[in-house]
């Protein structure tokens, strides 16, 4: 039998299919195991490399394989479409994985440390209490309008406002449906609650990270910009340069080109759209700031031009890109963010 090289699993809850090959690229073995029988069979293998689709649970898989000493390749699914032949299912799924991971030209996803998925937890948490409240102050304001109660804008403007509002409820409508109103009033203080605890860990686990306390130099990004940064990025070392972080993140546009003429379209959005959205609001905020600034810096003279020649929008996201790149070179220099970085290396050139 012929050595195995590289070995495809494809990932799922309880049934996991294998697919091994040889250096050649031969198939030496395709199996179907169970969860324990995948573990066990990877306690006896011998190192290799592991391809894997990065899904749910393929940091977990990807650190266990790690730590048995095998090399762990992590693909993106978009990127292993292309290789499924004829019908998809679990075997050709595996089969594909395989073939993805011997591509030389392939970008594979870093395995990420507990550390990084604990806080990444933190986040997604929050993101679904916030959606969760979002929700449930809507349905809230429907409910109020069909009786001919209406709220200014603004979850500040209802927290004001809904005392009175329930008072004249009272007198239009029987007293279950007051109730009810009332409960879900008090369900969005308990997710205040909720959202504030969550965002104080957050907090205090950026206070104690030194990439964060760097990333917080930015002009724009905050602790929860700076958190979230770190667990998805970490070193930031499988980026060549800012530009591919900020590519990774969609923040820059697509491309449909042919013929030789350059075709550039909306922002990509690739990547992931919590963190994305993240730096979109800090830059927003830069960017209104120095709008409303009677006193323009030099190194705000960029902002300004943007805003002149572009919509605020497009201001926004390459306000968005630049700070992308720039968490780059926080990132991977170890140093602080210094508006005056280049006006100092111009000068030592000139002085040279």
């Amino acid at each position: 039998m012929s050595k195995i090289t590289i070995t495809g699993i494809d990932l799922a809850k309880n049934i996991f299919h294998l697919h091994a090959v040889d250096s050649t690229g031969r198939q030496v073995k395709a199996i179907k195991l169970s969860r324990l029988r995948l573990s066990e069979y990877l306690h006896r293998s011998e190192p290799v490399t592991v391809a894997m689709e990065a899904c749910a649970s393929a940091h977990h898989w990807g650190r266990l394989c790690q730590l048995l000493g095998h090399e762990v390749r992590l693909i993106s699914p978009q990127f292993v479409k292309p290789f499924v032949k004829s019908n998809k299912n679990d075997r050709n799924d595996a089969r594909a994985i395989c073939e993805a991971a011997q591509r030389p030209d392939m970008h594979f996803v870093p395995v990420k440390t507990v550390e990084q998925q604990a806080v990444l937890s933190l986040h997604r948490v929050r993101e679904m209490l916030i959606g969760q409240r979002t929700a449930t102050i809507n349905q809230l304001r429907g409910l109020l309008t069909e009786f001919g109660l209406t709220a200014p804008a603004g979850r500040r403007a209802l927290h004001n406002t809904i005392p009175a509002m329930l008072e004249d409820l009272m007198k239009i409508s029987p007293t279950f449906l007051v109730s009810c109103i009332r409960q879900q009033w008090e369900h969005i203080g308990e997710l205040d609650q909720r959202i504030d605890n969550v965002t104080s860990q957050i907090e205090m686990h950026a206070r104690q990270s030194d990439v964060t306390r760097r990333l917080q130099t930015i002009p724009g990004i905050g602790p929860i910009t700076a958190s979230a940064l770190e667990a998805y990025v970490g070193n930031a070392t499988q980026f060549r340069a800012g530009r591919q972080l900020a590519a990774w993140l969609g923040l820059v546009p697509r491309q449909h080109s042919t013929g030789g003429k350059p075709v550039l379209l909306g922002t990509s959005k690739r990547g992931d759209g919590y963190l994305r959205r993240l730096l979109v609001h800090g830059a927003r905020a830069v960017v209104a700031t120095v709008r409303s600034s009677p006193n323009v810096q030099k190194q705000d003279k960029t902002i300004m031009g943007w805003v002149a020649r572009k919509h605020m929008n497009v201001a926004v996201v390459a306000m968005a890109n630049r700070n992308a790149r720039i968490a780059w070179a926080v990132i991977t220099q170890k140093r602080n963010f210094d508006r005056n970085f280049r006006d100092q290396l111009a000068n030592q050139l000139a002085a040279t």
